[in-house]
């Protein structure tokens, strides 16, 4: 969206800006000297849960994510809190606050304050500040033709997370995923030289990689067999339970697709995740191959 309201480019100053808006990557690089980049990067939503306590942790691993995503490590985080003052008790907003302190505690991060609003609607994230070294940076405009495609958590979550707003049932697995930090799979994939990486996030796998891939100049395939889910996601999209940003996800990347299976699966592969796993150009322990980058061709995205 912020790319869109964007009318015109801004001319920057002397500082090195090493990764902006041009590709929507997953955050924003300064390089502050030659061998440190600092990442900046924030993120909110509104409950993905009924816990206020896991609500707090989801929220702050899916902000962290960002600089895992970039190859980094958060450093400084400050609480972004919008709270219906007269309707929900501060009791719980504290819970909010503690699962978020509490993730970014595993993380090795200071959170450092922040800033809160009266708002009708409950919302809660964190920005998050980061360093790299600049020359092992994963940025999503480095794949090349040729290197396989790893993801680093099961997809699912979103239909799952529907349901749940739906009927109440709760997905401890779900939940787990989206609590589990990124940092393990970020250090694995810098350790390996790998350059090319982002998170899987609201616009789905299909969504980011078409991000990936077209900011790269590659196309890529997608072996639809070789992606995993959590338990349920299927009987959940068996039901209904598919949000709006999920077909709006498959609507988006519809024109540049070349896909030879089922419509519901393109639904899976499009579901908008929260707190998602790394998508990676290359391979990293324990994580499938679910594809791989190819020069360019008609369709940016094919999935087999």
């Amino acid at each position: 969206m912020v790319a869109g309201l964007v009318a015109a480019p801004v001319a920057e100053p002397a500082a090195p800006l090493i990764v902006g808006l041009d590709n929507g990557d997953d955050a924003a690089v300064v390089q502050v000297r030659g061998d440190l980049a600092v990442i900046s990067t924030a993120d909110f939503f509104t409950p993905v849960v009924d816990d206020p306590y896991d609500w707090g942790r989801i929220a702050a691993a899916n902000a962290l994510s960002d600089v895992y995503a970039m190859g980094g490590t958060p450093v400084v985080a400050i609480n972004l809190l919008g709270w219906p003052i007269d309707r929900l008790p501060y009791e719980v907003a504290a819970e909010v606050l503690r699962g978020g302190r509490d993730v970014a505690a595993a993380a090795g991060c200071h959170v450092a304050g922040g800033h809160s609003v009266d708002d009708p609607e409950p919302k809660y994230g964190m920005a998050v500040t980061g360093t790299a070294d600049p020359a092992r940076l994963m940025r999503n405009d480095a794949g090349r033709a040729g290197i396989p495609l790893s993801l680093t958590k099961p997809l699912g979550i979103g239909v799952l997370n529907s349901r749940h707003k739906n009927t109440g049932e709760v997905f401890p697995q779900a939940i787990s995923a989206m609590t589990t930090l990124n940092d393990r799979a970020s250090r694995d994939a810098v350790g390996a030289g790998i350059t090319c990486a982002t998170d899987v996030t609201g616009f789905g796998l299909l969504g980011h990689l078409f991000k990936l891939a077209r900011a790269s100049g590659v196309s890529a395939v997608v072996d639809a067999a070789a992606v995993e889910y959590l338990d349920g996601a299927r009987d959940a999209l068996a039901a209904g339970f598919v949000s709006g940003g999920t077909r709006r996800n498959l609507d988006w990347v519809r024109p540049h697709l070349d896909a030879s299976v089922s419509e519901d699966e393109l639904l899976l592969l499009a579901d908008a995740q929260t707190s998602g796993g790394l998508l990676v150009a290359g391979e990293i322990p324990g994580a499938p191959v679910i594809g791989e980058l190819v020069p360019a061709g008609d369709a940016v995205l094919m999935v087999r």
